[in-house]
């Protein structure tokens, strides 16, 4: 009795389910049928950006799980924060589910990512630096170059100025029309004695300049050992410094320009009083000749 009502109940149970997935299905179509197009776009658009949130997220995660070296995997492991733990253990799991028949589905936490996220950040910040720094070399070296080129490139005109002033329009002779081949070897004789002079003066201001570096390294070494080389701190104090003693410069400086202006104030007024000073003079002479003229003629 027990195995035929089993037998029984099988069929009966695997209709239900086959019947209610059928009218699940049915739901789901009659929903979508009655569903806007607004609300279909809504949701595709809702679709693409988690997919693209995925896949930053995975491009990251790649990024981070390549930049650990296999080989020290096992010994980072022990001293590594729990965030990399995770990390290192869902990089395993990936691995084994990719030979395996299943994968399981392995999601980080949110503080996970915000931690590896800012590893990268900082990673890339510094990637970015080490491309400045190396650009800016280059940058350097080209500039040089090019100054130098500038310079050559002047050098030559200048030197072509002057063959065509002493040698080709000055060296001719007037009966023949023909270039004077002694004016022409004296010229470059010159010239090779002034390159040769030029390169002699090069030389000792190399050797000069290597000395001053030998010296200016040793310096550094001394000061180095001795412990009296300046440190961050040390320039972020010397900063504060200097910009108190700008303001204090910038305070004498106000001060300055007043003292100037008193100054012209009381220029003018003295010279008011030197004019005032001369009329009196001058009338009191007048005054003196005109008092010793009438004296005469009293007399």
């Amino acid at each position: 009795v027990v195995s035929t009502q089993s037998t029984g109940e099988g069929p009966s149970a695997t209709g239900s389910s086959s019947i209610s997935a059928n009218t699940s299905q049915i739901s789901l179509a009659e929903q979508f049928v009655r569903s806007t197009e607004e609300e279909i776009q809504f949701a595709l658009d809702e679709i693409r950006n988690e997919n693209e949130k995925l896949e930053k997220e995975t491009t990251i995660l790649t990024k981070y799980l390549k930049r650990v070296d296999p080989k020290d995997i096992q010994t980072q492991i022990k001293e590594a924060s729990p965030v990399q733990q995770d990390v290192v253990r869902v990089h395993k799991r990936r691995s084994r589910s990719r030979t395996g028949s299943t994968e399981r589905l392995l999601k980080l936490t949110t503080e996970q990512k915000c931690d590896i996220a800012q590893r990268e950040h900082d990673e890339l910040r510094e990637e970015i630096n080490k491309f400045k720094h190396e650009t800016e070399k280059i940058l350097d070296t080209y500039r040089a170059t090019r100054e130098e080129a500038e310079i050559r490139l002047a050098e030559m005109k200048k030197s072509s100025y002057e063959f065509n002033r002493d040698i080709v329009l000055g060296a001719k002779n007037l009966r023949t029309g023909r270039v004077v081949a002694e004016r022409v070897t004296r010229y470059f004789e010159d010239k090779m004695r002034s390159r040769k002079a030029l390169i002699e003066k090069l030389r000792l201001k190399n050797s000069t300049l290597k000395v001053q570096k030998k010296k200016l390294q040793l310096q550094l070494k001394q000061k180095e050992e001795m412990g009296e080389v300046l440190h961050e701190v040390d320039f972020k104090q010397l900063r504060i410094e200097n910009n108190q003693y700008l303001e204090k410069i910038d305070e004498r400086n106000q001060e300055l320009l007043k003292l100037k202006h008193s100054s012209g104030n009381t220029l003018q007024v003295l010279n008011t009083y030197k004019k005032k000073l001369n009329n009196l003079t001058m009338e009191s002479n007048r005054l003196k000749l005109e008092i010793s003229q009438k004296e005469r003629a009293a007399d």
